[in-house]
């Protein structure tokens, strides 16, 4: 089933990525971590739908994305990069296989974070944060999304890799093998992964290598 709902802010988190913050249909219902696909209602992009997670919780009256816009060709998150509030987009209903089964390691890569920002922002609301970790993997340190809400939820549990910068306080490089070894401190516990596909194919070989079980490690097929 399709829905139209009309956009009522748009706005910068980073120099590529926007958050959008739509209506909410009446009766439409998710859970953290799921999302749903999303078409532009304009001419010509009725049709072209892409995935993208919802950011907003639950119980909030609206719906919120955080997209990252590639300007660098002209298909959907080009021209959401566009789109100003008043603007409709069409959304689908809401599916999605990241869902919280309990506290454990998330590991993204850029724009792969955003399924996790509703899981951490309804754990934070609830109390129920403690013992989640973040580690997040970025090209440079203007690519990292909602620093500072990541930060202030998570302190020093939040974790953050450059690969294409060295800078203090922050790691570099790839989350590899022994980047996981120096921040995890027991593999037997939930892994949640979100990234470029092979972001997640390689960390999944990580993760089981060091000893975690593969019905623990939570990623969208």
């Amino acid at each position: 089933m399709s829905h139209t709902v009309k956009i009522k802010d748009v706005h910068r988190e980073t120099h590529d990525v926007r958050s959008f913050i739509t209506e909410k249909p009446s009766g439409y219902s998710f859970i953290p971590g799921q999302g749903t696909q999303v078409a532009i209602n304009k001419d010509g992009w009725e049709d072209e739908q892409r995935p993208f997670t919802f950011c907003s919780l639950n119980d909030d009256d609206y719906l919120e994305f955080v997209i990252k816009i590639y300007s660098d060709h002209d298909g959907v998150t080009n021209q959401l990069g566009k789109v100003e509030s008043g603007d409709e987009l069409i959304l689908d209903d809401p599916w999605g296989a990241i869902q919280y089964k309990g506290p454990g390691v998330f590991l993204a890569g850029g724009a792969g974070v955003t399924p996790f920002i509703a899981i951490f922002r309804d754990l934070h609301q609830k109390g129920k944060l403690m013992g989640n970790k973040l580690i997040f993997s970025n090209k440079t340190e203007e690519d990292i999304i909602l620093y500072d809400e990541f930060e202030q939820m998570l302190g020093d549990d939040f974790t953050n890799t450059l690969t294409r910068e060295e800078k203090p306080t922050y790691e570099h490089g790839r989350i590899d093998k022994e980047m996981l070894q120096k921040y995890v401190d027991d593999f037997d516990r939930h892994f949640y992964l979100c990234g470029p596909m092979q972001f997640v194919l390689d960390l999944k070989t990580h993760l089981e290598n060091l000893g975690a079980e593969t019905d623990e490690i939570v990623f969208e097929n």
